[in-house]
């Protein structure tokens, strides 16, 4: 890997995790449309964008060999159900005024991915892995404790999140690809509710042609993001690439603050400050992880091979 790829590999991570984290503020822009007809109408124009992508990047037989695999469609459909689920509440939440707890469930998010990784496949957790799992529970307990109440709203988003990201791991299937079959077979059903149960502000004939054109570009919100980071990961370590991830739930956090103005009591912030510490305490371990690699391989490289 260039240096001149490792550059660019990381302007497409940093676009990425930037749209993802900038992506409250298109919601909220159609916030009198309901949670389920945004959904709906991000589920067919993506759609239709991730067809022309597939066509133009030259997949299309990625897409027909997994169609011919049962298993694959099998746990396709379920991640499907899992990212819609995880959309609708996303969208919810934003436009509910809980932009906080969406953050607070992506800054969850990574820590669960490697408890699941621990329960589900086996992976050994490092001495600092668990300590910073263990301050992040400490953290959402604390805030059970002083508020009464589960953070439900993260919980769900980082556990939906985690566990479609865990099922994509068992299907050897690229991510353009997959996402197109798991929308594929949620969009029917976005259609038959555009049909027979989407409001006013749904009904493209009504509409002036500028709400039209903002809700269609529900499919860009969904796909500009997905395709920089395929772009980021093909020239970037998945290691390295994991350091932007806290980019998207950063802005999503300081958009919640400054710019929508939702409360921080300080039970909320006492939690969100333990998440950020086993944030530090796991990014700095899989620093340390990465770097003993490279220093590993460097050395392997420079040794000399007998003849």
């Amino acid at each position: 890997m260039n240096d001149h790829s490792a550059k660019s590999g990381i302007l497409f991570a940093i676009a990425a995790y930037g749209m993802w984290g900038f992506a409250p503020m298109y919601f909220k822009l159609i916030k009198q449309v309901p949670a389920i007809e945004i959904l709906m109408h991000r589920m067919i124009w993506s759609l239709l964008i991730l067809l022309v992508l597939i066509i133009a990047v030259g997949q299309v037989h990625k897409v027909q060999a997994a169609l011919r695999n049962p298993k694959v469609l099998k746990i396709l459909l379920i991640s499907g159900l899992l990212l819609a689920g995880n959309w609708l509440l996303f969208i919810w939440a934003i436009n509910s005024d809980h932009l906080l707890d969406a953050s607070l469930g992506y800054y969850i998010n990574p820590l669960l991915n490697v408890l699941l990784g621990y329960l589900f496949l086996g992976e050994r957790l490092r001495r600092m892995q668990q300590v910073a799992v263990l301050i992040a529970l400490v953290g959402v307990s604390y805030l059970v404790v002083s508020y009464g109440q589960l953070p439900w709203i993260a919980l769900v988003l980082a556990g939906s999140f985690g566990i479609y990201g865990l099922l994509r791991k068992q299907v050897a299937v690229d991510s353009l690809p997959g996402l197109l079959i798991e929308t594929s077979m949620m969009t029917p059903f976005a259609i038959a509710y555009w049909i027979w149960f989407a409001g006013p502000t749904s009904n493209f004939m009504l509409n002036e042609t500028s709400h039209n054109l903002i809700l269609i570009c529900a499919g860009v919100v969904t796909t500009a993001p997905l395709l920089c980071f395929t772009a980021a990961a093909k020239r970037l370590m998945y290691s390295t690439l994991g350091f932007f991830q806290y980019i998207g739930p950063s802005i999503m956090f300081l958009l919640a603050v400054f710019v929508y103005q939702e409360g921080l009591q300080i039970d909320r912030l006492i939690t969100f400050g333990f998440v950020w510490t086993a944030l530090i305490i796991f990014s700095y371990d899989s620093y340390r992880q990465y770097r003993n690699k490279r220093k590993l391989l460097k050395q392997s490289l420079q040794t000399p091979t007998a003849n």
